[in-house]
């Protein structure tokens, strides 16, 4: 059995004998943990920065939010609901069809959008602990590239 250290520095004696996928996985959701709590300190969630970042150019539909996250109507929905409560959004009645709800970025998040997109933290939890940041990315590119095609 093999002694390797994981990302943070711990020791864990069969990480090396872990497939390829395990590891790939395993690392994933301590990226999204990490990414996560950087995203909760600001009031968000990944959905909603999603939804932020579809906002950007302008009001859209709940329905059009949804799709541009390719998320389900029914996930958007809470979504919104929170990043209404969190101020980054409001919902407005379409002047052009009364019966539809438009989504409008506030001042409040289009700052935290552009605060977030403005750090590469997203990028630096991952290529931190790496020795070749740019190998992986092309690596990673290339197997979703092959995955996706499946």
């Amino acid at each position: 059995m093999s002694t390797a250290r994981d990302y943070r520095g711990r020791v864990d004696e069969d990480l090396a004998d872990w497939s390829l996928g395990r590891l790939l996985s395993t690392a994933a959701r301590h990226v999204e943990r990490d990414w996560n709590a950087f995203l909760g300190e600001r009031g968000l969630t990944h959905a909603g920065l999603l939804a932020l970042h579809a906002l950007v150019d302008g009001p859209r539909t709940q329905r059009q939010l949804a799709a541009a996250s390719q998320v389900e109507e029914q996930t958007m929905a809470r979504v919104v609901e929170r990043l209404e409560r969190t101020g980054h959004v409001t919902r407005e009645r379409d002047p052009e069809d009364r019966r539809r709800l438009q989504v409008r970025l506030t001042e409040a998040g289009r700052a935290a959008y552009t605060e977030i997109t403005a750090t590469e933290v997203a990028d630096e939890l991952v290529t931190a602990p790496l020795v070749d940041p740019a190998g992986f990315r092309a690596e990673l590119i290339r197997l979703v590239r092959a995955a996706g095609r499946g």
